[in-house]
């Protein structure tokens, strides 16, 4: 062969497609291969090795790889990888800012091995690419090759520092390079390594070629111990890994005890480094550098972020023995202890882990909540300017921020974790939820608070409790309880005044009304005594404006003879208002009124109806009874006012319910059947639920059984099988509690229409679990409600920032089956409203024409299905 004829094939070579290549195969790859190992040029080395790799590798079968390429390939590469690693370690010796042909050529040296690397990581990942098993004999000499070559490259990037004598700078780049390469190499082995399988048919020197693997990756993670803590530990993944998925095969031929010995080194090291950044850290240092911290202070912030969201409860904590677990948590976290300790006074860390612009993801929600509660325990023994500095905050007090990351832990507090916390001095610590643990020490926090502190605690406790967050809006009003109990009588009276105010002031229709009656509703029963008085003569239970007020108080609270007088009195005002807008045009838009008044009502017989006089509970079920004439279940279905108003006289009928006659109990069930039908929302169906749970206690009349038996048994059955989880379950409790009690036991297996429905409720009654969730499985599914939760608040938000652009159109969709059903429901109602009318008097003369040509258009719907 010429001197020119190895150039001339190269050059031909670079102009071939894929085809081609693999069709002249059997006649190029001698000739190649002939070529590589005469050459002796480095950069025509890597050139040609690179053709062998990328153009004809991966037309060879995988059953002649060993034989045919790698065998032949792999030798003369690793003779180049020893000459440029001894022309490295030689040249480097002399190298110098001053000597520019010398660093010229340390860096050429650099960049072939650089591309060598690149070459035999692509050769590896070439075959991590096959859809085939690749049995160890077909790469026999690969896996020990390129092990050779990440081992001796990483103990060069190691002592580099004393091999090129202090002169790193110069040649860093390319250093760094080599290092990147040499961990992708390394990574795309370990995947190709555990894409190979072994059984028992393996023969003894595939056994032996795979003890030697890991053997070398055993020194290879000596090597790297202090260099990089990621690699190491995927390395160390990596042995322990393959260790045991060849166990059987490989027990008796590993050297345990250096494994064993490598680990406990390592792991030592490890220990070492983390002392030794703890010593560089040292409290008197941190806190005379502090100053110089301010543009960092979200890497620290970050570092107990990321630390403790590796830890459990986290559910992002990665899954370890949990006798190792407990160890480290403990030893790690009270290790950050001191530092937050030295931070506290920093102005810019606070701005930093109060800031309203965190943007944390998801993982780091839960740390946010658990650094926070740190604080909080470790202010009361700061000086009073640290706790103004964290307590009024700059955009955020500790306060609200806690708030609001508590309402960012949806999954935590769903599952829910649990921490430890000691409940009693001298016991052990015992697990206890995230939502109790958060509370015992925010209100502990509070106890310690001083008052001057207290409109910044007032504010972040009403704005919690007005909040979206019903979680957080129940911490809130916990802590706020604790604040009543805790502080002084006055402080709890002022509180409760101010309350009654703002459920006054705001519409009785809105949701924080709803959380600020509840807060109402517990802080009276911590009032005094006196104060509860004085309340009563402050909020008139007589006059109509504070009927609003007292719809939310349980009158349990006030003691005997305040209770009975003000139940009293609010009956009075409450019939009044009804038989106002009985007796007037009843018009829908001033029904307002009359539903807080019904709630009054409701209030007073609930809480202190033993105290009402006989001639009093008749009043009120007789003004009961006129609604019940006028109500009509499509207008209920389309009026949400109506349907609060039909929710509060249910709930009403339940005290009532043995004193109703025939007459009322076939009006209430004809109106909830004809309503059933026209599909009403969850909040009705939960009124009808009680309601029916009820009847157990009533013997329905003779005269009402015809009519009222199947309707009873037709709703229990249809509530029984609602897909609501929440009104299924009620169903069951209420039909258990109705089956009891009821005197009409033939009713009971009339409202189980269907055997599903009948092993549900046996189930139930037997107390049996349905299908177990796993904790991984509930785990999971936390993170992606999550997900979920987090889409649909920042999908709202965005909808109440949009600018005022037009929406695109829909997408036009068919129409449900449910929306036929929907459409259905309605005609029927409307026909059962008519029959109705037809019943109370004569009906007018062009209603006969009506119905005809609505029968004309029924018939002509029914033919367009058939």
């Amino acid at each position: 062969m010429s001197q020119r004829d190895p150039e001339l094939l190269l050059q031909e070579l670079g102009g071939w497609d894929w085809e081609l290549c693999r069709r002249e195969l059997p006649a190029v790859l001698p000739r190649l291969l002939s070529l590589y190992q005469e050459s002796e040029d480095w950069t025509e080395h890597i050139r040609v090795l690179r053709i062998l790799t990328e153009m004809f590798l991966p037309h060879i079968s995988l059953a002649d790889l060993e034989q045919t390429f790698f065998s032949k390939v792999l030798p003369k590469t690793l003779q180049l990888f020893d000459n440029l690693m001894y022309e490295l370690s030689s040249e480097a010796k002399g190298l110098t800012s001053q000597n520019t042909e010398l660093r010229c050529t340390v860096r050429n040296l650099l960049q072939t091995m650089v591309q060598l690397l690149e070459t035999l990581t692509g050769c590896v990942r070439y075959l991590c690419t096959l859809q085939e098993c690749v049995p160890l004999e077909s790469i026999r000499t690969l896996p020990s090759s390129v092990l050779y070559v990440i081992k001796n490259t990483f103990t060069h990037c190691k002592d580099s520092e004393s091999v090129y004598c202090g002169h790193l700078h110069l040649i860093s780049d390319l250093l760094q390079a080599m290092f990147k390469e040499t961990y992708s190499l390394q990574k795309q082995l370990m995947e190709l390594l555990d894409m190979i399988s072994m059984d028992s048919t393996s023969t003894e020197d595939n056994i032996t070629d795979m003890v030697s693997v890991i053997h070398t990756v055993l020194e290879i993670c000596s090597v790297i111990s202090n260099m990089d803590h990621a690699l190491h530990a995927n390395t160390w993944k990596f042995i322990i890994k393959q260790s045991l998925k060849h166990h059987s095969l490989l027990q008796c031929h590993l050297k345990h005890s250096d494994i064993l010995s490598g680990l406990c080194k390592d792991t030592l090291l490890s220990f070492q480094s983390c002392l030794q950044l703890a010593e560089q850290m040292k409290m008197s240092e941190i806190q005379e550098f502090l100053s110089f911290f301010s543009d960092s202070c979200s890497q620290l912030h970050q570092l107990f972020l990321q630390i403790y969201s590796k830890f459990p409860p986290s559910l992002y904590a990665p899954e370890i023995l949990e006798v190792h677990r407990d160890e480290i948590s403990r030893v790690f976290l009270v290790a950050l202890d001191p530092l937050i300790n030295q931070l506290l006074p920093f102005t810019p860390f606070m701005e930093q882990v109060l800031s309203e612009k965190l943007d944390l993801p998801a993982e780091q929600q839960l740390p946010q909540c658990l650094i926070l509660i740190t604080i909080m325990d470790k202010l009361s023994s700061q000086p009073e300017e640290v706790q103004t500095l964290w307590n009024t905050g700059k955009s955020l007090s500790l306060f609200s921020a806690l708030f609001f990351s508590f309402q960012q832990c949806s999954g935590e507090l769903s599952l829910p974790v649990c921490l430890p916390e000691v409940i009693s001095t001298g016991q052990p610590a015992a697990p206890i939820t995230l939502y109790h643990y958060v509370c015992v020490h925010l209100c502990s926090f509070i106890a310690s608070t001083p008052p001057s502190h207290f409109p910044q605690l007032e504010y972040a406790l009403l704005d919690a409790v007005l909040g979206s967050s019903m979680i957080t809006s129940l911490l809130a009003m916990d802590s706020w309880c604790f604040l009543a109990r805790y502080g002084t009588a006055e402080l709890c009276a002022h509180h409760v005044v101010v309350i009654a105010h703002l459920i006054k002031s705001w519409p009785s229709d809105s949701y924080q009304v709803s959380a600020l009656g509840v807060l109402l509703r517990r802080m009276l029963f911590l009032m005094a005594p006196d104060h509860q008085v004085e309340f009563a003569h402050k909020f008139l239970p007589e006059e109509v404006e504070n009927l609003a007020v007292w719809q939310h108080i349980s009158l349990k609270a006030l003691n005997p003879d305040l209770r009975k007088r003000v139940a009293c009195q609010l009956c009075v005002a409450g019939l009044a208002q009804c038989r106002r807008w009985l007796n007037s045009r009843r018009a829908l838009g001033e029904l307002r009124p009359v539903n807080t008044a019904l709630s009054v009502l409701l209030a007073a017989c609930n809480f202190a109806g033993d105290t009402l006089e006989a001639e009093l509970q008749a009043s009120v079920l007789g003004v009961l009874s006129q609604f019940w004439s006028f109500l009509q279940a499509k207008q209920v279905s389309e009026e949400p006012s109506l349907q609060q108003t039909l929710c509060l006289l249910l709930h009403l009928l339940e005290f009532f319910i043995q004193a109703l006659d025939a007459e009322l109990i076939t009006q209430v069930f004809a109106l909830q059947s004809s309503l059933f039908r026209l599909d009403p929302p969850d909040h009705i169906r939960l009124a009808m639920v009680d309601f029916l749970s009820s009847m157990g206690k009533v013997f329905i009349p003779q005269e009402a059984q015809r009519q009222v038996v199947p309707q009873l048994s037709c709703l229990f059955a249809s509530l029984l099988a609602d897909q609501t989880w929440l009104i299924h379950q009620h169903a069951l409790e209420a039909f258990t509690h109705f089956a009891e009690e009821t005197s009409h036991e033939d009713i009971v297996p009339q409202c189980l229409n269907s055997e599903e429905t009948k092993n549900k409720v046996v189930s139930f009654l037997a107390k049996m679990r349905q299908v177990e969730e796993t904790i991984e499985a509930r785990i999971e599914r936390m993170k992606q409600e999550r997900i979920i939760c987090s889409a649909q608040l920042m999908k709202k938000d965005g909808e109440l920032e949009s600018t005022g652009e037009p929406l695109a159109k829909r997408a036009c969709h068919p129409p449900s089956e449910e929306q036929y059903k929907s459409a259905v429901g309605t005609m029927e109602g409307a026909v059962e409203a008519v029959k109705l009318l037809l019943r109370k008097g004569s009906p007018p003369a062009w209603l006969a024409v009506k119905l005809e040509a609505l029968h004309t258009a029924i018939a002509t719907l029914r033919d367009s299905v058939r």
